[in-house]
């Protein structure tokens, strides 16, 4: 009768700890959902926080700078755009490897390729003002110097 007991005791101990288990499990699993949505939410942000700021630098690149405060500017969200880049690669990288339903993954890198080409045709955009800011520049430049040239030959 000894053993009898102490074999049903085993198995509550047992089903126990089998319940326990299978608790945590569930609970890990949602602990590690809720991760991944939590960094998913921060990529997310992040690109909208520096798509914003593309969007405001473009504004203030439409305006008249002076040539050497521009190119500044620049190489400043030249930068920033490359340490975003780094970033969110590795972002990337980290949501894959505790993501690994199919879905999500697509996700996330349709996302970034779609930041990386608006970089891109922004990045482009940015050259293409600069260029034009210096065509302006050098015309004013050069007729700068032609009106002193008459100012000098008056």
């Amino acid at each position: 009768m000894g053993n009898g007991v102490c074999s049903r005791r085993q198995r509550r101990i047992f089903q126990c700890l089998l319940l326990v288990t299978v608790v945590c499990g569930m609970m890990y699993g949602g602990l590690m959902s809720y991760e991944m949505h939590k960094q998913l939410r921060r990529t997310e942000a992040t690109a909208l926080k520096y798509q914003q700021h593309q969007e405001s630098l473009s504004a203030q690149l439409q305006v008249y700078e002076h040539r050497s405060r521009l190119e500044k500017s620049l190489q400043k969200e030249r930068l920033e755009h490359k340490k975003a880049k780094e970033y969110l690669g590795y972002k990337l990288e980290a949501e894959q490897s505790l993501n690994k339903e199919k879905n999500q993954h697509d996700e996330l890198k349709r996302q970034y390729y779609e930041l990386n080409e608006q970089h891109q045709v922004q990045g482009e955009d940015h050259s293409r003002l600069l260029d034009e800011h210096r065509d302006r520049y050098n015309k004013l430049q050069q007729a700068k110097e032609v009106e002193v040239s008459q100012l000098k030959g008056n």
